[in-house]
């Protein structure tokens, strides 16, 4: 199985992401998410499949796959884009509505033959793009909205031309109708192109400065050090860069010599910057404060932190949340709908007023304004800005249905250690039991075997003990929310963990490591943790809104306690192995939705049956895979912002949503009686389109933290 992502080109509204989606279903793909405000479109694909055959299907829909040579035609150099085509369109268009302004007589512009001429470019060039699509749409059964703009353009102007040869052209006469339709459609498409650009700034933000040029340490034969600038897509891992003060990181990597203070703001949202060593590593966009390092590349392309952000947030936004379904449904059947809708108001118009024009003029601005484009951009416009601004302040969605989750939250569950704590421990008492190891020994055990663990606690103990001289093992495991168990090349058994393995052998319950051999306990270790300073607020804003607090953790209840009555947390439960608090998870979500945020290899069942599951970013892998968002600031303090920005991200949406139902139901009759010219409904159809991107542009400054 194979997954593709491709950006298509010609998508101008939900109908033919349905249409896409329609196609590639069909076709045997698998979660195929397509994306019409992006031209983003994903699917898994069979290895017995073709792409070229694939890209071809889409093709004769009327669409174009960027990259697709075989498929694409020779690229135009003009009339490529819609701003073009308007610009184009613009001359003739004004010339044709000077005769319209009252008091101003241009009897040349009166001429029909004239009119005729100036109409019939802009006519070419509208079926060029609208006809043709349209053409494609109808020939594989899924007509989209070029349809209607396609017959409303093609009756006013057959309409006029019957008059201009027939000699009746003052009954007849409505080539500015055709001209100006024509023009305002691609000028509103225009604005909604550039509309959704701007929701899209957070993310085209971090793909800008994914390329930018890299200082290449290289070696000649005499293996003296030489630079060379690169261009950061050649380089290789293993490679040796050199990066300087103000410049930016090329690639992920790791530093081998010397210091910088690096600021990781466009990753994690956090602009204080942060000092870095050898051997700490650098994340591919952030920005070198001050300092200079040589570092070797780890990661490049799609394997940097910075590619696998973009491609999480530009997969959620491809996402659609259950608010979607029925746009999606009713956009399905939208387009045949407008067509009976027409063609009844031309027939009863007729009927009524006994009159051709005006008839076919009502028919053609229902045609005109009924655009579908608003239904199908009411939701992704909002999950753009939504997800962008959450992934510029270091917050990552791994699919958008989470968004829309976050608005009935009722609790939050809390792990406690490297989540309430900063996870930076401390070794405070320690001691052996009489007559076992001695206290170099146990040091020496005890590194040995922590050093498989990326527990919090084991991290401590591996940094504070590390030796040069470990044990080896002849097998090794970790076994979750319990310890690691070893097994020696003399048979013995080795065990270091929570009170859990030391149970039988003390009573004693109130430290956080125990090492036993075989049967026989060695030794204890105390370590000290500090709370997060951003912890209490976070826990004051969750009460403030009326949501429950929780502390479920695997520590013993002597240190659980005190830390949830610090921090005013509601309730406390200890001592909770990862099956107890799978459990506990699924008894807090049957009763209301929850949260859970957590960052350890026990809390990943957890985090996967929460209704959300959030980690950190600094958390255990398994983690970060099962939770629906990562909080990339090592913190809990965006945490306020990524549960507003989900519940305003979805009251836009519901906006957005309402102002498209609203706008069709009450335009359509409008249109129909008569109130509303094709000229008219041209320009407001583009203008809805607009009023949605700006009421979702707005989630960028909008106070969402109430």
């Amino acid at each position: 199985m194979e997954q593709v992502q491709w950006k298509v080109e010609g998508m101008d509204c939900n109908t033919c992401a349905l249409n896409i989606n329609k196609y590639l279903s069909k076709k045997g793909m698998k979660n195929v998410k397509v994306n019409f405000a992006t031209g983003d479109v994903s699917f898994d694909m069979e290895g017995n499949n073709a792409k070229e055959e694939l890209a071809k299907g889409i093709h004769d829909l009327g669409y174009e796959v960027a990259g697709e040579v075989a498929v694409n035609a020779a690229k135009r150099r003009f009339l490529t884009n819609h701003f073009q085509r308007f610009l184009f369109c613009l001359p003739f268009t004004a010339l044709l509505m000077l005769p319209m302004i009252p008091g101003l007589m241009i009897h040349w512009l009166h001429d029909p033959w004239v009119q005729l001429s100036l109409t019939l470019p802009v006519y070419l060039v509208g079926m060029k793009f609208f006809g043709k699509s349209a053409w494609k749409s109808i020939r594989n059964g899924m007509p989209n909205m070029n349809v209607l703009i396609s017959i409303g353009a093609t009756a006013s102007f057959f309409y006029s031309l019957y008059g201009t040869l027939t000699g009746q052209a003052a009954q007849f006469m409505y080539y500015e109708t055709t001209a100006t339709i024509i023009t305002l459609v691609f000028f509103g498409n225009y604005l909604e192109d550039a509309s959704v650009a701007s929701t899209q700034k957070a993310l085209n933000k971090l793909a800008r400065s994914q390329k930018v040029m890299a200082n290449m340490i290289a070696f000649d034969d005499q293996h003296q050090e030489n630079i060379f600038p690169i261009e950061n897509t050649q380089l290789r891992v293993g490679d040796l860069v050199l990066i300087k003060s103000g410049e930016q990181v090329p690639v992920d990597c790791k530093i081998l010599w010397g210091e910088a203070h690096v600021n990781e703001a466009i990753i994690t949202g956090e602009s204080t910057p942060v000092h870095k060593l050898k051997k700490d590593k650098l994340i591919g966009g952030s920005l070198l404060h001050d300092g200079t390092v040589k570092a070797q590349v780890t990661a490049v392309g799609n394997d940097t932190i910075l590619s696998g952000i973009i491609n999480l947030v530009k997969k959620a936004q491809g996402d659609k949340p259950p608010v979607q379904l029925l746009a999606d449904k009713i956009s399905g059947v939208f387009i045949p709908v407008v067509l009976g809708i027409a063609a009844l108001t031309f027939i009863i118009n007729w009927a009524v007023l006994k009159e051709l024009t005006p008839a076919l003029l009502r028919s053609i601005a229902v045609l005109v304004i009924a655009c579908p484009c608003a239904m199908g951009l009411a939701t992704p416009a909002a999950i753009a800005v939504g997800l962008g601004r959450a992934a510029k302040n270091g917050i990552l969605f791994r699919n958008a249905h989470s968004l829309e989750l976050f608005k009935d939250i009722k609790q939050v569950v809390f792990d406690k250690t490297g989540t309430l704590t900063t996870g930076e421990f401390t070794i405070g008492n320690w001691q052996t039991m009489p007559g076992t190891v001695t206290e170099d020994e146990f040091k020496n055990i005890l590194f040995s075997l922590e050093k498989y663990s990326n527990h919090p606690i084991a991290s401590s103990i591996t940094k504070s003990w590390k030796t040069n001289q470990p044990l080896s093992w002849t097998k090794i495991e970790e076994i979750k929310g319990t310890g690691i168990r070893a097994t020696d090349k003399e048979g013995n058994t080795w065990f270091a963990g929570s009170y859990q393995i030391a149970s039988a052998y003390t009573t004693d319950r109130s430290h956080n490591i125990y090492l036993v051999k075989n049967s026989t306990l060695q030794g204890w270790v105390d370590v000290k943790d500090e709370i997060r300073p951003e912890a209490k607020d976070v826990i004051g804003f969750l009460h403030a809104k009326g949501i429950k607090t929780i502390l479920l953790s695997g520590d013993t209840y002597a240190k659980c306690q005190p830390l949830a009555a610090q921090l005013g947390i509601d309730t406390v439960l200890a001592e909770q192995t990862p099956e107890q608090k799978l459990q506990a998870i699924s008894d807090f979500t049957a009763k209301a939705p929850t949260i859970m945020v957590g960052d350890g290899i026990n809390d990943a069942p957890a985090l996967a049956r929460a209704t959300v599951g959030i980690s950190m970013s600094d958390a255990s892998q398994i983690a970060m895979q099962t939770a629906q968002v990562v909080l990339m600031n090592h913190g809990l303090k965006n945490l306020p912002l990524s549960m507003g920005l989900g519940r305003h991200t979805y009251i836009t949406i519901k906006q957005n949503l309402g102002w498209a139902f609203a706008y069709n139901v009450v335009a359509i009759p409008v249109a129909a009686l008569g109130l509303l010219t094709p000229t008219f409904s041209a320009l407001v159809m583009g203008f809805s389109d607009v009023v949605l991107a700006v009421n979702s542009v707005r989630l960028f400054v909008k106070k969402v933290e109430d």
